[in-house]
């Protein structure tokens, strides 16, 4: 039997996977070892067929994975003379340990500390926050509506949009807010985005200066302050009462460049807030020659009396920056928003968006603005409004009434959530991780605050409870396991 000759180096540890494409890992493998020194510069490598019989493989597998290194310089070779590891420009190192490489700037060091946290695994349960009843959306309307947009799209959509968004869509988004909330606006001062995050996130590019500081509610939305903490401002935290943001405060802060709020429904301790608190806000605004971001988070859903205007309505010198979002009446995968901006910033925000992301996917916006012309937002909303009710009746009705360390369930008039007070830390934590034995899901207030909050940290205790992500069966199933992991 003929013996194969001893290769010039050595390649022992090269390990093909049959399975995956063999060519594609036996570059990747011989690139590796060119890149770190296990191959010199001016090595010769084993003649294709050598290397085809010591691998396993076929002789093209070796040519494929030459060729491609030969068309990336990093080997070369001479017609009779074989084939060599070329010189690499940059010389050849060892490999560079896990630690290595240039320390993280600010804005990364800003970003490991202010994150959002990753989202929860699985369907929708019982007393998850933020989720509408998505179960009730007509996807059978919206599946129709978007295979006909998609049968024969019109060339014309197909290439770079606008990066405020689909002009139909701006124009039906003016119109439903002109009309349900009372805001004077047109289409040009609407700018669409990927969900209201990524409208809050604009706004602390553009308006936040690092060293500047933000006023945000505390507690209060955390992912709010984390894109403004992320921006380089210094947040401040700002108390919430029973009529909302503490304006009076707000005012003691001195310099503050823009105060972030969640008026319709405070997020999380769901009050609203009033009508003299909303005027002085903005009157704060004129004074200091700062910007109010309004999150109406959850402004749709009003169970008793007239919503009161949103603070943009009642904007005259256009201080408001006005987020709004389709998700909490769809769905959050829907990831589809809108920023209402003083018209002198829609300009300079739909420039800023398309360094980002140039524009928001074009089908989506076409559906969801025929979803909208036909009149199924509309009626959606409404089948929303009464579907949310009649959960938030059945957490009040089921709810125990008295259970050890904790308030009274409060009155809830709006949104999709609610919050009972916990007498302290330590028992929040008790219920929580009780709760979790038997796969209930329950968020703590405590985990809402500012960490460098002066308040006790038994003052922030409490349960956030979303009522609108399953029906009726399942919020009553889910308070009588709770009924038996509390021992009530």
């Amino acid at each position: 039997m003929p013996v194969t000759p001893p290769l010039p180096i050595d390649l022992s540890g090269i390990r093909l996977d049959p399975n995956q494409r063999l060519a594609r890992q036996l570059y990747q493998a011989l690139r590796e070892r060119i890149l770190d020194g296990r191959l010199r510069s001016r090595s010769r490598l084993p003649a294709s067929r050598d290397l085809a019989t010591l691998l396993g493989v076929s002789r093209n597998t070796v040519t494929r994975a030459f060729d491609q290194l030969y068309a990336e310089g990093y080997i070369d070779g001479r017609v009779g003379d074989g084939t060599y590891v070329a010189e690499l420009a940059g010389g050849q190192r060892p490999p560079a340990p896990e630690a290595s490489g240039p320390a993280p700037g600010t804005a990364l060091q800003r970003l490991q500390r202010h994150h959002l946290p990753a989202p929860v695994a699985g369907p929708p349960r019982a007393f998850r926050v933020g989720v509408p009843a998505f179960d009730l959306f007509p996807f059978d309307t919206w599946a129709r509506l978007q295979a006909r947009f998609w049968r024969k799209p019109s060339a014309a959509r197909l290439g770079y949009g606008d990066p405020a968004g689909d002009p139909v869509l701006r124009e039906l988004v003016a119109a439903y807010l002109r009309n349900t909330r009372g805001l004077d606006c047109d289409p040009t001062q609407v700018v669409i985005t990927c969900g209201a995050q990524q409208a809050i996130s604009l706004c602390a590019q553009l308006l936040v200066e690092p060293g500047d500081r933000v006023a945000v509610e505390n507690p209060g939305y955390r992912a709010a302050g984390h894109a403004f903490a992320v921006a380089g401002a210094q947040l401040c935290g700002v108390s919430v009462d029973d009529d909302g943001l503490d304006t009076a405060e707000l005012a003691r802060l001195g310099i503050c460049r823009l105060a972030y709020v969640t008026p319709s429904h405070q997020y999380p301790t769901g009050v609203t807030l009033s009508l003299a608190r909303r005027l002085e806000l903005l009157e704060w605004a004129e004074r200091c020659d700062g910007w109010i971001v309004e999150d109406d988070y959850d402004g749709e859903y009003r169970y008793s009396g007239t919503p009161l205007a949103p603070l943009a309505a009642l904007d005259r010198l256009g201080r408001v920056l006005y987020v709004g979002t389709f998700c909490k009446i769809a769905f959050p995968a829907l990831r589809l928003g809108y920023l209402v901006l003083p018209k002198r910033l829609a300009g300079a925000f739909a420039q800023r968006r398309a360094l980002d992301m140039r524009h928001s996917e074009i089908g989506t916006q076409a559906v969801m603005a025929e979803f909208i012309a036909a009149g199924h937002f509309q009626r959606h909303i409404r089948r929303m409004r009464k579907a949310a009710r009649a959960r938030r009746d059945a957490l009040l009705r089921d709810w125990p009434v008295a259970i050890p360390g904790c308030a009274p369930m409060p009155p809830v008039e709006a949104g999709l959530h609610l919050c009972v007070r916990v007498d302290s830390l330590a028992r929040e934590r008790e219920l929580i991780a009780a709760a979790q034995k038997v796969g209930v899901e329950l968020n703590g207030l405590s985990d809402y605050w500012l960490e460098e909050s002066e308040v006790p940290v038994d003052n922030r205790a409490g349960l956030v409870l979303g009522f609108a992500a399953v029906p009726e069966a399942q919020i009553a199933e889910a308070i009588r396991t709770l009924r038996t992991a509390w021992r009530l």
